[in-house]
């Protein structure tokens, strides 16, 4: 695997749990509005976001487990730990959703 072709998977892990962390903080503010079906929806659109993500993620997996040598760069690290913290942040958000529906009953 390329220089390249590594840069172009951390740059698309990025983009799309970017994306995955937008509408996440969309649906957070949709909860404190009592919106919750469409909370639910922008979670729900996060997710396909975060599995387009791991998708890249996973094609890497795949290339190490083949033998491919994989030069770790900071931009790799940066995608992971952006991965990561978004699937965590979308984790929490479906509990603040659980949470605000009892609160507005």
């Amino acid at each position: 695997m390329t220089r390249d072709d590594l840069q172009v998977i951390a740059f698309e892990i990025i983009l799309h749990s970017g994306d995955a962390r937008a509408l996440v903080h969309e649906g957070l503010d949709l909860m404190r509005n009592g919106k919750f079906d469409e909370a639910s929806k922008k979670l729900d659109e996060a997710n396909e976001k975060l599995l387009e993500a791991h998708k890249s993620q996973t094609n890497l997996l795949q290339n190490y487990a083949n033998g491919d040598e994989i030069v770790m760069e900071v931009i790799m690290v940066h995608a992971q730990d952006h991965l990561m913290t978004t699937m965590t942040l979308r984790e929490l958000a479906l509990e603040f959703l659980e949470v605000y529906k009892k609160l507005n009953k």
